[in-house]
């Protein structure tokens, strides 16, 4: 008896044009497309699909580029679009509307992800042992969506740039495709993160993409809109406070995104800074949380601050507590200045004592643990969605849209065993400490 015929691995063919440049990207492509198991073949009518990378430096590349995917179309039928020209989508599908996805250049991940939505690679259960959304070190409820690598600010404490470079955003096509993956694996909570979120798309000069058949902008505001129609929570982390982010205020008190918001402001004293180099001015930081707070005065703040800086004196110290006063932020972290090799703070005069930087930490955590209690009373008799992150045998600990996991308070939900870990459930605020609150289920 003969064996029985394996279905042969999917066939992908690629057709590559431009520059080095672009062949690397071709290189790359490839390797991921075997390394995943696809074969690569050079025929049209083998192919289950083909992915033309483009050139579109000038006139003729583009030209040439047009050609080739109206030669993959007529010849298979099934054609992925990506390269320079398809920094410029709307060009491709005037003149190509049967092309099935269309990504830019330097996007191997984003070509890879328009493969598997076009030619699923069949499941290989001695091989295939991570799930589609990927391995994560977070419980299967929530998970962090890095939308950005790298730091364009030059803090003079910090060396972020050094280690990581400028800023380099993804694809926000990319972003929510993850995105959507993760939403569809499980994950009830996306926390936006990067080295500076409220930058996103700057050094792209908010470049179009395409996400679900429209034109969206590699924009801070536009992947907040987007996020907002998954059904689930939006937190966003790490936002420098530029104008635009008064922005995302009306999408907060929509409901599209957790009224939540994580803003490194490091100090209040505008000398200081200064010499940290921070690309904002107190003055501004605080009629601009009143205003944010007058359009959604449920808005949570959570900061982090620097005491003990180079040059800080008495009167600065001053100036941080009475500016946590004036912002009532709801959660702060607060940390002793400590020189980092290669940071050009090292270089200021007037460097602070240990011992008074830890005067002045101890003062400011005590200063802030009396704003924190003050911001939580406020909120006991309030009927709250939590989400729920661990289940004991009559104690359930869930988070408020107040409480990012492990850096802020929790919510400790009494008589609620038999909750399940990842669950959102309405409960009354009953009580509160310095930085977590009690609370009740509430009758359904």
């Amino acid at each position: 008896m003969s064996e029985p015929e394996t279905n042969p691995a999917p066939a992908v063919g690629l057709v590559s044009l431009g520059c080095p440049k672009a062949l690397v990207d071709s290189e790359q492509i490839v390797t991921r497309l075997r390394t995943e198991g696809y074969r690569i073949c050079g025929d049209y009518r083998e192919a289950d699909l083909v992915v033309v990378n483009t050139c579109g430096f000038i006139d003729e590349a583009k030209a040439e580029s047009l050609e080739a995917i109206g030669e993959a179309l007529r010849e298979n039928g099934k054609v992925l679009v990506t390269g320079c020209l398809g920094a410029r989508p709307a060009e491709i599908s005037a003149i190509h509307p049967r092309v099935l996805d269309i990504t830019g250049p330097h996007q191997a991940e984003a070509v890879m992800s328009a493969v598997h939505r076009h030619l699923p690679r069949p499941h290989d259960p001695f091989v295939d042992l991570v799930p589609p959304a990927g391995l994560k070190l977070t419980p299967g409820h929530y998970a962090y969506l890095k939308i950005s690598e790298g730091c364009n600010h030059r803090c003079s404490f910090c060396i972020i740039p050094s280690m990581r470079g400028d800023l380099v955003s993804r694809p926000i096509g990319m972003v929510l495709r993850e995105a959507e993956s993760l939403v569809q694996s499980g994950v009830k909570e996306l926390l936006v993160i990067s080295q500076d979120t409220s930058a996103y798309g700057v050094d792209t000069r908010y470049q179009d993409d395409w996400w679900r058949g429209e034109r969206i902008q590699t924009r801070i505001q536009d992947l907040a809109c987007a996020l907002g129609e998954f059904g689930v929570w939006v937190r966003l982390h790490y936002v420098y406070p530029y104008p635009h982010v008064d922005r995302l205020i009306p999408l907060m008190t929509d409901g599209r995104i957790l009224p939540y918001l994580d803003v490194p402001f490091q100090h209040g004293s505008s000398r200081i800074l200064k010499l940290m180099r921070r690309p904002a001015a107190a003055e501004n930081t605080l009629e601009r949380i009143r205003r944010w707070r007058e359009i959604c005065p449920e808005l949570v703040i959570r900061s982090t601050f620097i005491v003990g800086f180079p040059g800080e004196t008495d009167a600065d110290f001053q100036t941080l507590l009475d500016f946590l006063d004036e912002a009532r932020i709801d959660r702060a972290g607060c940390f002793r200045y400590s020189p980092v090799a290669g940071a050009r703070a090292n270089e200021l005069p007037d460097p602070v004592p240990p011992e008074v930087a830890e005067e002045r930490w101890h003062a400011f955590m005590q200063h802030q643990a009396k704003i924190s209690t003050e911001r939580l009373a406020g909120r006991v008799g309030s009927v709250e969605t939590v989400l729920v992150d661990e289940v004991g045998e009559d104690q359930a600990i869930a988070r408020s849209y107040g409480d990012a996991p492990e850096i802020d308070g929790q919510v400790l939900i009494d008589h609620a065993g038999h909750l399940v870990p990842g669950s959102l459930v309405e409960v009354r605020i009953d009580g509160h400490d310095t930085y977590d609150l009690s609370a009740s289920l509430v009758d359904s």
